[in-house]
């Protein structure tokens, strides 16, 4: 009998790690440079991986910051630091 298709089997078989997304971005994003030389990299790379990691958790958490701090292994002052810079909390 031939395997069916299983919408959660593929999923699980076509995931791509986090890593392997990060470096085809940072490949893009060098291939588009035509030569020149970036700046502030570091910065630039935490902040687009930072603002969708907390959105994320505090999502999940239903906004409570005790528990999101616990889940991101933070103290909940430099949560609340990091969602204020990246706009997520007033």
């Amino acid at each position: 009998m031939a395997h069916k298709n299983n919408k959660k089997h593929d999923l699980k078989t076509n995931r791509k790690p986090l890593c392997k997304h990060t470096e085809d971005a940072l490949e893009t994003y060098f291939a588009t440079l035509n030569g020149d030389r970036p700046g502030d990299l570091y910065d630039l790379v935490i902040g687009e991986v930072e603002r969708p990691l907390f959105k994320a958790v505090m999502d999940y958490t239903q906004g409570n910051q005790s528990q999101a701090a616990g889940i991101l292994g933070i103290n909940r002052g430099t949560l609340r630091k990091k969602l204020k810079t990246y706009s997520l909390i007033q």
